[in-house]
């Protein structure tokens, strides 16, 4: 048995963990304990000499050589805030968040040695530490417990019966199962799926996730999470859900107790109405296409702005169109505003595109006013051009050497306006590097794990 407890201070990972450990017979390694061996000093002489900067250092090559085998490891949460740690810590483990409020974090760490980390009091510090980690300490969790009202055995019980129980039900198995062989998946992806829920009897903690949106058989986030899952050894199998009714689909996930959903058209918005916190960018964007499920809450997040920012990074304050006014091309007025461009929304539906230029500051108009602006960047935001349409938004006329074009389309690979703005001497972006960008940021939200841009090209193919 392979598990890590991680956590903000006062949550009882050192405690639970020595308790889960005898319960488990297997070794007990806590980081900070090998920190202080390796320093012979202890953890507050080491801030008071080295600083945090000194301490993370010893923490990261105490991480980097916990050993591989059984063993329960209790680390900090300051840790899992570096996706290096994180992709250590989770490779062949099954890692568990413990979570509590904070009157009761306050109480238990109150006369703790342990060096305060800014200049706030006490209970200022933990609201704003634990507010600005609990999206990493979401993302490189498998499983979050809230231990505020148990003691360190009920605690460790717990662990010890999820780690050899899981928390699905043979009757929530077989309604999944149900589900989605009548769901239309392709009949191969199917019978690998049944064959994955059968083995949760064997192996109860493998975590499931999936790309929810009708229609998803297209999609390719299946095979590549599948595969980023196993080159970094997380218990996790990736799948599709495949309906055009949102509620069946999360019904189906709680019967699985999935852990993450890919979001997808046309369940973007809807989804809103069934998270209990979004982060800032859902909140602007109106849209969520990320989703993660811990302790009976669902987290949003937004990672289709950042495929379009990133790629487009260098172009910072350019004029820019954004052809559309749905809700790829909210995101990505959302990233172009983010580079501080100017940006014109066009759209046939005028009205659409004023609506939309009101939220983010940009201007607006139709179709027909493009040749009046003459943009430096032009992202295409509508589903023009998407396989099997043969058709492009703009006309080579349309278009000019020096342009940038980034159409937001991915499938076909190459599709008529990229085709036409390469022919035009553009600087063309196909929607793959949309998707690659936008599924990286989305592997991290899903595993605190950077995975690099080129494993990723690679795993695409």
């Amino acid at each position: 048995m392979n598990v890590v407890l991680t956590g903000f201070r006062g949550t009882g990972k050192t405690e639970s963990g020595r308790l889960l450990a005898r319960l488990l017979d297997v070794p007990f390694y806590d980081t900070d304990a090998l920190v202080e061996e390796e320093a012979g000093a202890t953890v507050h002489e080491i801030f008071e000499q080295e600083g945090e900067e000194g301490f993370r250092a010893r923490e990261k090559r105490a991480i980097a050589g916990l050993p591989r085998g059984p063993g329960v490891f209790a680390t900090g949460g300051g840790a899992v805030i570096d996706p290096e740690n994180v992709e250590h810590l989770r490779r062949g483990r099954t890692v568990v968040l413990l979570n509590a409020d904070e009157s009761t974090i306050e109480k238990r760490i109150q006369h703790s040695t342990r060096p305060a980390l800014t200049r706030m009091g006490l209970r200022a510090e933990i609201h704003a530490l634990m507010e600005s980690r609990r999206d990493v300490y979401l993302a490189a969790a498998d499983y979050c417990i809230d231990t505020s009202a148990r003691s360190a055995n009920e605690v460790a019980i717990g662990i010890k019966r999820l780690l050899a129980e899981g928390v699905t039900k043979e009757s929530g198995r077989r309604e999944a199962l149900r589900a989605f062989a009548g769901s239309g998946i392709h009949q191969s992806e199917a019978a690998e799926l049944a064959t994955m829920v059968k083995a949760l009897s064997e192996n109860p903690v493998l975590r499931f996730y999936g790309i929810a949106g009708y229609p998803s058989l297209h999609s390719r986030s299946p095979p590549l999470f599948r595969r980023l899952f196993s080159y970094f050894d997380i218990n996790a199998y990736y799948t599709r859900f495949h309906d055009p009714a949102l509620t069946r689909i999360l019904g189906t996930a709680r019967d699985l107790d999935v852990r993450g959903l890919s979001v997808t058209i046309p369940f973007k918005q809807e989804i809103m109405g069934h998270l209990d916190r979004m982060d800032a960018h859902c909140r602007a964007i109106g849209a969520c296409n990320t989703v993660l499920f811990c302790g009976g809450e669902a987290h949003g997040y937004n990672t289709d702005w950042l495929g379009i920012r990133d790629p487009l990074a260098s172009l910072r304050g350019s004029r820019a169109v954004v052809l559309g006014a749905g809700g790829a091309a909210a995101a990505a007025a959302y990233a172009l505003r983010a580079l501080e461009m100017e940006v014109t929304l066009l759209n046939r539906t005028v009205e659409r595109a004023e609506a939309l230029a009101e939220r983010f500051g940009c201007h607006h108009g139709s179709l027909r006013d493009f040749g009046s602006i003459r943009p430096d960047v032009v992202v295409n935001a509508t589903p023009v051009g998407m396989e099997s349409d043969t058709a492009s938004p703009l006309k080579k006329s349309d278009l000019a050497p020096g342009m940038t074009v980034f159409d937001l389309v991915y499938t076909p690979p190459e599709t008529p306006l990229i085709r036409i703005a390469r022919s035009a001497g553009c600087t063309a972006i196909t929607g793959k590097e949309m998707f690659i960008r936008q599924a990286r940021a989305q592997f991290r939200q899903f595993t605190g794990i950077d995975a690099p841009l080129e494993m990723i090209r690679e795993f695409l193919g």
